[in-house]
């Protein structure tokens, strides 16, 4: 595997960074998962904005311009074979004295690599999933997609060690979201998403969900979930970058109506197909 670190690309092997690195000691950047679909990245200029976004709030200045980046992803993919490839990228504040304030003038580190972006396996889209729901144990600035992730990682492991494959976040009764994914549920017909705020991530699989129904005539709202309702939906989605739209069949042991997988379900991951195809189909950029 080749990966890009600090302006350079080289094997993965060869690739180090220092001890005193605040991301190692501290937690202290952000991150960015990014789909690639045959070569092509997915929703680059959205995944760029909420990199931003992320950057902005943890008080570090962007290392790179939006056309350098995309020279440089381009050139990382098309090092690893181009194809269908998740894409991550990373970004601390970079080496110094070990010391809770934040540094004057830091060196940003810069690290992105790419890892093969299997499909889901038919049984997984046929069956569903299994979720439990547990309380949100996670600080109150959700939104940014911080690499300092221990409470998602053991609330995850929670689900795991349950026999499921994620867990739900619940929040002063509400449903924010799962330990790695957004959220969806279907009531009353409706396909409903909570709203963006610091208590989730905003997803940009999510916003594409939302947009496809939108434009498929699908109804569709941002809503509070309460686990209540949760309970009683007809469908739970989850999705991220990487899984794109799951089926949850399965709620802390309990079946979501008959247990399968719904029709807004099969409707929207048909959609979503049909998107990435067309994304597919475009030219190829030269890096």
């Amino acid at each position: 595997m080749t990966v890009f670190l600090n302006g350079k690309f080289l094997p993965e092997s060869q690739a180090h960074v220092s001890v005193l690195d605040r991301g190692f000691i501290f937690g202290d950047g952000i991150y960015e998962v990014i789909p690639v679909y045959g070569g092509k990245l997915f929703r680059f200029t959205e995944h760029l904005s909420r990199l931003q976004n992320s950057l902005d709030a943890i008080r570090i200045t962007n290392p790179l311009s939006s056309a350098e980046w995309e020279k440089m992803l381009t050139e990382l993919i098309h090092l690893n074979n181009d194809g269908d490839q998740s894409l991550y990228l990373q970004i601390t504040r970079g080496s110094a004295k070990r010391d809770h304030a934040i540094p004057e003038n830091p060196t940003p580190t810069v690290f992105a690599m790419c890892n093969e972006l299997k499909p889901l396996a038919a049984e997984i889209i046929s069956e569903g999933v299994a979720a439990i729901t547990i309380d949100d144990i996670r600080w109150s600035r959700c939104h940014i997609k911080a690499t300092s992730l221990l409470p998602n990682i053991l609330l995850r492991q929670e689900a795991l060690d349950q026999g499921a494959a994620e867990a739900i976040l619940i929040r002063d009764g509400q449903a924010t979201e799962g330990a790695a994914s957004n959220l969806f549920a279907v009531i009353d017909g409706i396909i409903t998403t909570p709203p963006k705020g610091p208590m989730l991530l905003p997803g940009i699989t999510r916003d594409l969900v939302l947009e496809l129904a939108k434009n498929n005539g699908l109804s569709c709202q941002e809503k509070t979930i309460s686990l209540a309702e949760l309970q009683q939906a007809d469908e739970i989605w989850l999705t991220s970058s990487t899984k794109e739209i799951l089926s949850v069949t399965q709620l802390d042991g309990q079946p979501i109506k008959n247990g399968k997988p719904g029709p807004l379900y099969q409707r929207l991951l048909t959609l979503y197909q049909d998107y990435k195809q067309t994304l597919r189909n475009q030219p190829q950029k030269q890096p």
